[in-house]
């Protein structure tokens, strides 16, 4: 026996065809604001499970610290050789053996919001929104992971320093990058620090990362 077929309406198949469409574009823009939760909110293998932007932030914090007890030491040999060792330990946990870093580092963060932001900006159905400012926060983080290469090189060569002169001034100058690191840097002597290139540090990493959450509705 033979049923005969029943035709779907043609309303029906047009609401079941836009209820799939807008779960495929939704969907695709969790990809994306996945890849943003990984940058300012959760990643799987940073201290306390933090995003990459604050363990950067708070491994950037104590560098600063460390900076700051390094040059006011009164050209204390040794006091800038391990105050730099304790800042190079919070850039790369990997230079140091031991310190009063998190043990993850800034140059590994920083590399993670650069990674995971352009992935963000990348992912299918992702908004001009996110387009726009992982761009901005990319280019910063970039600029952090330059730095803090510089900061391990120079940190190097002022371990091997015998001349507490010549280890202060190194220490200024590394001191001068992790400020860059935490705040950006004017390089265009205009007297704003905006993202781009040698100009963005973490500050505005946050700033635009913030900018760019508000407009996916994403802050609470």
């Amino acid at each position: 026996m033979k049923f005969p077929m029943r035709s779907i309406p043609l309303r029906t198949s047009l609401v079941a065809l836009a209820i799939i469409t807008l779960s495929s574009a939704a969907s695709a823009q969790n990809r994306s604001h996945a890849h943003i939760g990984h940058v300012g909110d959760a990643w799987r293998d940073t201290p306390d499970g933090a995003g990459f932007l604050p363990t950067a932030r708070a491994e950037a914090d104590i560098a600063a610290t460390h900076a700051g007890l390094a040059v006011s030491g009164e050209g204390n040999l040794a006091n800038i050789k391990r105050h730099i060792a304790h800042v190079m330990h919070a850039i790369n946990a990997e230079s140091m053996e031991s310190g009063p870093g998190k043990g993850y580092g800034v140059l590994a963060a920083a590399n993670g919001i650069a990674t995971h932001i352009q992935l963000a900006g990348e992912a299918e159905g992702a908004s001009d929104n996110v387009k726009r400012h992982s761009n901005h926060v990319a280019t910063s983080a970039a600029n952090v992971v330059a730095w803090s290469e510089s900061i391990i090189e120079r940190g190097q060569a002022l371990q091997e320093a015998t001349d507490a002169a010549a280890a202060l001034e190194m220490a200024k100058e590394i001191q001068m990058m992790v400020n860059s690191i935490v705040s950006g840097h004017d390089a265009n002597g205009d007297g704003n620090v905006g993202w781009g290139e040698g100009e963005g540090g973490l500050a505005q990493a946050d700033q635009h990362l913030t900018l760019m959450k508000q407009g996916e509705g994403l802050t609470r």
